[in-house]
């Protein structure tokens, strides 16, 4: 019987330390490409674009520089569209960590409708954007809505409200919804937490004599302070890119009361035609986020 022998390796005058950086480079280059084509190719051509006047049907147009970013730092309208995002994401984050926290405190009790509390309260979450908004416009209409009919039938008030037509009432109604909608995402987190904290340090405390409060003070809440932190800083960078939720249930009015900084990259580009001034739109937007970007990343090293 013949022994069978193994052909010798070719010789690729590579080292195993160099063929297996090759390997390492060849495995990541789908995802670098994918990294490329999906964030900065559009980062870069966003810079680009908003060094010129385009218009938007053709992509054709001349060079400005500068021009862009010094007409909006005169405008009125990129100031009051910058203000009316501080006050949704200010006004929705601080509700929904409010009632996130409330909420998953309530579930981490021991109730015997807790399997089916939690999930109910993941519904706002999950349920698309388009729905929730025609819901929500349903309620609030003025001449038939259900919260109207509701206030009129207690007593409360004599004549329908226009909820999303007049100021202050559309700026409210906004942040209550996008409160509503985006909470769950911290009672999903806070509750995760609370799951993890030693029953033992209640018990000690309880035990010294501090009450629900203070147990409340000086044990829940420093063992969620990391966690929301994070909490803090990922919904600050979602709710202040807000676009479809506020352009479907106001569309930025009353004229550009509720106006915030994605929608008037959306006006600008698309409702006027100019491209060069959305995309510098945009560029600011991209500047303030990445502050936030930036202590959310140092948070993650820590």
């Amino acid at each position: 019987m013949e022994s069978s022998t193994r052909p010798a390796p070719k010789d690729t005058g590579l080292s195993p330390g160099t063929r297996s950086s090759m390997l390492g480079l060849m495995l990541i280059a789908p995802t670098v490409l994918v990294f490329c084509a999906v964030i900065v190719y559009p980062l870069i051509s966003a810079i680009y674009l908003s060094l010129f006047s385009i218009y938007t049907p053709t992509m054709e147009g001349d060079w400005a520089g500068l021009s862009n970013y010094k007409v909006l730092i005169q405008s009125g309208e990129f100031w009051r569209s910058f203000g009316n995002n501080l006050v949704w994401t200010v006004g929705t984050l601080t509700l929904q960590i409010v009632f996130g926290i409330l909420v998953a405190l309530v579930l981490h009790q021991n109730l015997w409708f807790r399997s089916l509390a939690r999930s109910l309260v993941l519904f706002p979450y999950f349920l698309s954007t388009v729905v929730a908004v025609l819901v929500w416009r349903w309620l609030f209409n003025d001449l038939y809505g259900v919260l109207n009919h509701f206030l009129m039938w207690t007593r409360i008030i004599d004549m329908p409200i226009d909820w999303l037509g007049t100021m202050p009432n559309a700026m409210i109604s906004m942040i209550l919804v996008g409160a509503w909608k985006y909470f769950p995402f911290v009672v999903i987190a806070v509750l995760a937490r609370l799951q993890t904290i030693p029953d033992e340090l209640y018990e000690a405390a309880t035990i010294d004599g501090a009450g629900p409060v203070a147990r409340f003070r000086d044990i829940t809440l420093p063992q969620l302070r990391e966690v929301l932190v994070v909490i803090i800083l990922l919904r600050t960078i979602w709710d202040f890119k807000e676009f479809d939720l506020i352009y479907l249930l106001t569309g930025g009015g009353p004229v550009i009361s509720t106006q915030t900084l994605p929608l008037m990259v959306y006006k600008e580009a698309f409702a006027l035609n100019q491209m060069g001034s959305a995309s510098a739109v945009a560029v600011m937007m991209m500047l303030f986020m990445l502050v936030f970007m930036f202590f959310y990343l140092r948070k993650a090293e820590d």
